[in-house]
């Protein structure tokens, strides 16, 4: 955590979310409030993932307040594992806890991108996303929503071209029939290592777009 970290607590329909949020510096007005989903729960994911605090760090360095939560189950928030159907209740009830008016931004890394692709579909039209970060999209685990062709401008996807958690072919099998790109980064594995400072620049320059 940094000192812009605060660390909050809602109500949702488990039971309590526990939350950070990240804000940019004094005197920068929020551009809006940016909602990122962890990595699957049953195998360690939690909101304090090195890929989830990398795309926080973006967020607020282009501006916006970052919300990281934990899914039921993990951490302080109460509740049990539901394979992504009580998880995309938790996003939903965050974003409308806090982020209920304003411009809107949806991320996720790994089982945080199902989630919050499906975030993207029950949300949309009525609340649109300004802009969509999907990074190690679960594609070959879980059935990944197809996105509004409307929202394909405000999205990015980043997958690691080595990835041995989610094989790049099942992304681009999921991408191929709605003709959204995929930045794909050469020799990234799932978790980036060693090439989070260049996940971080794709996703500055996306949100700066």
């Amino acid at each position: 955590m940094n000192v812009h970290t605060r660390r909050f607590h809602v109500a949702g329909p488990a039971g309590v979310i526990e939350g950070l949020r990240d804000e940019p510096g004094p005197g920068t007005p929020a551009r809006g409030t940016a909602v990122i989903a962890h990595p699957h729960p049953l195998f360690g994911g939690t909101m304090e993932n090195k890929v989830v605090q990398t795309l926080a760090r973006a967020f607020v360095q282009s501006g916006w307040v970052a919300l990281r939560f934990n899914f039921r189950g993990v951490g302080a928030s109460e509740g049990a594992h539901d394979e992504g159907r009580g998880e995309l209740d938790d996003m939903l009830a965050l974003v409308a806890a806090e982020a209920p008016d304003g411009p809107l931004a949806l991320a996720g890394f790994s089982f945080g991108s199902f989630v919050a692709s499906r975030a993207v579909a029950a949300l949309w039209p009525a609340r649109p996303a300004q802009k969509i970060v999907l990074v190690g999209t679960a594609a070959s685990r879980f059935d990944v929503a197809v996105l509004p062709p409307q929202a394909h401008d405000a999205t990015l996807v980043v997958h690691g071209e080595h990835d041995d958690t989610v094989p790049l072919a099942a992304v681009l099998d999921w991408a191929r029939p709605q003709t959204l790109p995929v930045t794909v980064v050469p020799g990234g594995g799932h978790f980036f290592h060693g090439q989070l400072p260049l996940l971080k620049s794709l996703v500055l320059r996306h949100l700066r777009s």
